[in-house]
């Protein structure tokens, strides 16, 4: 089983018009939990799912892909909200409305001790991971299992400027977690609002000399590169694909890698540890599918794994010409 911690948002996508929004159930560790459970991992959710219609639309969404809630609290408070803006060539950015919200009340109770018996992943990460309360909590969750050693522990940081309270605590959460976690996907930007002064990919190398057994930095368009301790980057170009919408494009990325670890029992915690440039390239390039094939559609919209293989098919068919 993996089991993803933290927000569940409900996204209020424009249309392109002065006051149209469709609504999209989201949040990134909602996202990772979909799309991994459609890719075919035993996943289970452990978040706060807000009360009233947002609240029942998120926990719909979720029991349809197959996600396993019983880790699940349900909240008594509102689901947050983001508002999704949409440029010409639809790159997304966000607003937030999360005071008085599930994502605010986290308490001590909401996080299991012990995680169940049959969890081999553990998946953290968004705004849960750095925004007090849940912070605090999850960070918490993260030292006690990295102690037990029985889970491989991933993060995805997700950084969103518009929600940092400050900027120096949110920065600080993160880096206390990287000596702690495995695996790690971050993205260019968040790396530059982490650290202006320094180059991503150097600060990205940086990370995986403090304990991480890979660092996957994705970079939209111009794909990812993967960065290990002692080791040459390898660097995997995107899938150019008709873009609607670069929603959860990362969170896609960040379940087709965990399905793809999967794939190859390498979804535990020493599954990191013997992977050789052929197999890691192989793990990358399958997770930037599943990111590029989301971003055909609107909203965060990862494939099922019959989509996922068959255009890995096609990609490898084109190879084979």
């Amino acid at each position: 089983m993996l089991v993803v911690c933290g927000e569940a948002v409900l996204d209020l996508i424009s249309d392109g018009s002065p006051g149209g929004f469709s609504a999209h159930p989201g949040g990134s560790p909602v996202n990772v939990a979909v799309g991994a459970a459609r890719l075919g991992l035993q996943t289970s959710l452990l978040a706060r799912l807000g009360a009233g219609r947002f609240g029942r639309m998120l926990r719909s969404h979720l029991e349809t892909a197959g996600v396993d809630l019983s880790l699940s609290v349900e909240a008594d408070e509102p689901a947050m909200l983001a508002v999704v803006g949409l440029d010409q060539s639809g790159i997304a950015s966000y607003d937030f409305y999360v005071d008085g919200t599930a994502e605010r009340a986290w308490r001590q109770g909401d996080v299991p001790d012990p995680l169940p018996d049959a969890a081999r992943a553990l998946h953290v990460g968004s705004i849960s991971s750095w925004l007090p309360p849940a912070a605090g909590l999850i960070g918490d969750l993260v030292v006690r299992e990295h102690g037990q050693d029985d889970v491989l522990i991933s993060l995805g940081p997700n950084l969103r400027p518009a929600l940092v309270e400050d900027s120096s605590s949110a920065r600080a959460h993160v880096e206390n977690l990287i000596p702690v976690v495995h695996l790690v996907a971050v993205s260019v930007e968040d790396l530059r609002w982490l650290y202006p002064r320094q180059d991503p990919d150097a600060a990205a190398r940086n990370w995986a000399q403090q304990g991480p057994a890979l660092i996957a930095l994705t970079d939209g368009a111009d794909g990812a590169r993967a960065y290990r301790p002692g080791r040459c980057a390898l660097n995997l170009p995107a899938h150019p694909v008709p873009v609607v919408d670069t929603v959860g494009a990362g969170d896609a990325f960040l379940a087709g890698l965990l399905a793809a670890l999967a794939d190859r029992n390498r979804l535990h915690r020493l599954g990191l540890h013997d992977l050789d440039d052929v197999e890691l390239e192989a793990i990358v390039a399958s997770a930037t599918l599943v990111a590029a094939l989301t971003c055909t559609r609107a909203g965060a919209d990862p494939p099922s794994r019959a989509e996922r293989d068959a255009a890995l098919f096609q990609v490898s068919d084109r190879g084979d010409r």
